[in-house]
């Protein structure tokens, strides 16, 4: 079965202590982190149908890689967006701009 997909770091030592054969590489950054984006959405889509933490707790794990690999630092930013635009506790919907 083909993949072609970034998985995690354990996975290829778990498909060989089944006694399974598999091929991998090392992405370079390009690669990587045209792979990233696509496990993001992966991960996302998942969380939308399943909804539960287990898959929203992907979604963080892949925003981390992301966060560490482009040297983003998001604590910072996510304090200033809620001094600005404060956070979606009040569950307002905008339903029409004129």
């Amino acid at each position: 079965m083909r993949y072609n997909k970034l998985v995690r770091d354990k996975i290829p030592e778990l498909i060989g202590k089944k006694g399974k054969k598999f091929v991998t590489h090392l992405a370079d950054d390009v690669e990587y982190w045209e792979k990233l984006k696509e496990k993001l959405r992966e991960e996302v889509d998942e969380f939308i149908v399943d909804n539960n933490a287990e898959e929203l707790t992907d979604v963080l794990e892949v925003i981390d890689a992301i966060c560490e690999f482009n040297g983003y630092e998001v604590e910072e930013s996510k304090e200033r967006k809620k001094e600005i635009c404060w956070r979606f506790d009040k569950r307002i919907i905008l339903e029409e701009v004129e």
